[in-house]
């Protein structure tokens, strides 16, 4: 009988040297910080917050989702760049009021450290944010590198930001996994030629279906990932 289910998905992919990780919604839940931001916006105009459950399904999309859901705005109307701006600023001062590493991946982590397994961040958030933010929730000195929106000439889905990673590492690209909470995660992932792994606890968005993402393993829990690597 075929194999199914996590093991056949495993026994598809070159030995795992490097796991990759997007960063809002895959290990970190930064949509509190990220809603807040936006309905602080909408309070200081006198305008009435939205619901907290109906930003954090835009949150992988990070300012552009939250000024979409918010202000029903987008990049190709005028006034975007000032309210970008201005989102960009606010949600400097208050990003690490309530961001917190998922509980669920905390046990994760620490048994890729223990394994001695490298992993790393490649994240669309700026330096300007995701530096300051890993530092301060202890995952900056544990990863072997973090890649940023703006490390590299494009953002994904573009592959060039994982390629950097692996390269910053030193890992050809075919021992690498990403594991991520968007379509563009796997996106990337593919064009990399990587394995990838969709993190179904992440933000997604109403209308994901993760089994269109064509990614190798669909995780439900990050200890998953572990039973993946053979780690667990």
């Amino acid at each position: 009988m075929p194999q199914t289910g996590l093991k056949a998905a495993r026994e598809t992919t070159a030995a795992v040297e490097l796991v990759l990780f997007d960063l809002d919604g895959t290990l970190v839940d930064s949509a509190p910080d990220l809603a807040g931001t936006a309905n602080d916006m909408l309070r200081a105009r006198g305008l009435a917050p939205v619901p907290y459950d109906r930003l954090r399904s835009h949150c992988g999309s990070g300012a552009r989702g939250m000024l979409g859901c918010a202000f029903k705005t987008d990049p190709r109307q005028a006034g975007y760049g000032a309210l970008r701006d201005e989102f960009l600023d606010r949600y400097e001062q208050r990003m690490l009021q309530q961001t917190r590493i998922f509980d669920s991946a905390l046990p994760m982590l620490a048994a890729l450290d223990a394994a001695g397994m490298a992993w790393g961040i490649v994240t669309n958030k700026a330096l300007r944010f995701a530096t300051p933010l890993t530092r301060e929730l202890g995952l900056l000195d544990r990863a072997k590198v973090l890649i940023g929106g703006d490390s590299t000439a494009h953002t994904k889905p573009h592959p060039e930001p994982l390629l950097e990673a692996a390269r910053q590492v030193g890992r050809p690209h075919a021992t690498c996994i990403y594991v991520g909470d968007d379509e563009r995660d796997m996106l990337a992932g593919r064009a990399a030629g990587m394995a990838t792994a969709a993190a179904a606890w992440g933000y997604l968005g109403a209308d994901a279906a993760l089994t269109t993402w064509q990614a190798d393993v669909v995780l439900d829990h990050p200890m998953q990932l572990l039973h993946w690597l053979d780690l667990a």
